[in-house]
């Protein structure tokens, strides 16, 4: 392809300086020949290399051209463009740009030349400039738009599946200006609950479909969203209708601006019965007693479970996950739904409560039982069993006696205690033996097992083995 840039062509020639190149010398002429390109070429009337003037760190595998045809060291699609380029400079015409290939040993090398016909057209100087790093820079440019069209099509894929889980969800969802509460998206489900014509509820105000008394309590959960990655929800009555919902709120960014995600759930209205005496029993239980739904999000706790978790009331609980006390994190309630999934029920669990964010809690047992099938609720029975543990009098521990005790431990105690058990029980089961073999010898047993005597009585003290008045007695 032609290119004009850098021609000769259309440019204001020389005016003054044009009489300082007729003193130009040979050794300027040629200095001047080696700096206007990368490479160049002295050529003859045919197009044989005469002469080459290059770097040859910058240029391997050129050496060796002169007596070599121009048209020989460039690939076949480039041969056209030397001719063309020669045949001009016979005839004198302005020459332009032209880029070919040329053959070596490391690929094809792309060089643009522009040749200037001399000493009335007997030869010809061939100005060559190197394209590679300009390859290089467009086959960055498109690798870099190839991964911006990547990023948009994923972007758009993105985008796609979250309109489609924004909008047919079950749940009325709006996105709303954390500084206005103007509503930027709300979903279809949303728009019914609003009782609003669809597609209406974008630049609205939400306090306008919420009742005046629920007003300041809707502030108080876009501050607390705002300062915090969770918060309770709080309840509201609508203005259409004077429906109740549970409302939560979620704060993020984007461009810079604060918005809010916030989700409506009806509050179904209780029932005007008067409280059974089950109910009352449950709530006056020593032990904890909390329901929850399918998720272990907190629906109903009793009094002792609010104690437990040092909360001021059920209010701040409800709605919240009951990971958030209960066992280590991802593991303890993973493998007690997974008990339920098999034996349908699961008892005596022990496990840890945790308060503050203290990871090692204290010990705690439970028993929680599952009704409705997967999309249904349960139910948990909590007692602190840690102080419990730590008032029993002092005592020879009850240790396991096999592999197979030791195994039932998982899901009572943490690997760490488990493995202090089996070293336990194999040191005693050694000891054991070792007495056998040596018919309660203790001084033989003690050679044998690679102890010293002293070492010997105090591991006998610890596992209850032998008569160990007799042992004080010495």
């Amino acid at each position: 392809m032609l290119t004009r840039k850098h021609s000769i062509e259309g440019k204001n020639p020389f005016g003054k300086a044009a009489e300082l190149f007729k003193s130009l010398d040979a050794d300027a002429a040629t200095k001047l020949a080696m700096v206007a390109g990368d490479i160049t070429l002295v050529l003859d009337e045919s197009g044989l290399i005469v002469d080459t003037a290059f770097d040859p760190q910058e240029f391997p595998g050129f050496e060796g051209w002169e007596g070599t045809n121009w048209i020989d060291t460039v690939t076949v699609e480039s041969r056209p463009k030397v001719m063309e380029m020669l045949a001009a400079a016979r005839r004198g015409e302005v020459q332009h740009w032209r880029q070919v290939n040329h053959v070596t040993r490391d690929g094809d090398t792309p060089i643009r030349y522009a040749v200037l016909a001399i000493d009335g057209g007997k030869h010809a100087i061939a100005f060559g400039r190197d394209m590679r790093e300009a390859g290089r820079m467009q086959q960055r440019l498109l690798q870099v738009q190839q991964s911006l069209e990547r990023d948009y099509l994923r972007m758009r894929q993105l985008d796609a599946r979250y309109r489609t889980l924004f909008e047919h969800s079950g749940e009325a969802m709006i996105i709303a200006e954390a500084s206005s509460l103007k509503i930027r998206e709300a979903n279809s489900a949303a728009h019914t609950l609003l009782s609003a014509r669809s597609g209406s509820l974008p630049g609205k105000k939400l306090p306008t479909f919420v009742d005046k008394h629920s007003r300041d309590p809707l502030q108080s959960l876009v501050g607390a969203a705002l300062s915090s990655n969770s918060s309770s929800p709080v309840k509201l009555a609508l203005g259409k209708g004077g429906t109740n919902v549970s409302a939560h709120a979620n704060g993020f960014i984007q461009e810079r601006t604060q918005f809010l995600l916030i989700r409506l759930e009806v509050i179904e209205d209780a029932t005007s019965q008067p409280v059974g005496p089950l109910i009352e029993l449950i709530d006056e239980m020593p032990d904890a007693f909390v329901i929850t739904d399918s998720r272990l999000d907190v629906l109903s706790a009793n009094a002792a479970f609010v104690e437990m978790v040092q909360a001021p009331s059920i209010d701040p609980i409800q709605g919240r996950n009951l990971a958030n006390w209960i066992g280590r994190p991802s593991i303890d309630l993973d493998l007690i739904e997974g008990q339920i999934d098999q034996h349908g029920c699961a008892r005596n669990v022990s496990t840890i409560l945790r308060l503050n964010d203290d990871l090692e809690g204290e010990q705690i047992e439970l028993s929680a039982v599952r009704v409705g099938g997967d999309d249904g609720h349960y139910a948990f029975v909590i007692r602190q069993i840690g102080r419990r543990l730590r008032d029993l009098p002092p005592g020879p521990s009850e240790m396991p006696r096999s592999v197979q005790q030791l195994t039932e431990l998982v899901g009572r105690m943490s690997l760490k205690e488990i493995v202090r058990e089996s070293t336990d029980l194999i040191e005693r089961l050694c000891i054991e033996a070792a007495l056998d073999y040596t018919s309660d010898n203790r001084a033989s047993a003690a050679e044998i097992l690679g102890l010293s005597r002293q070492s010997l009585y105090s591991k006998l003290h610890r596992h209850g083995i032998g008569n160990l008045a007799n042992d004080d007695a010495e």
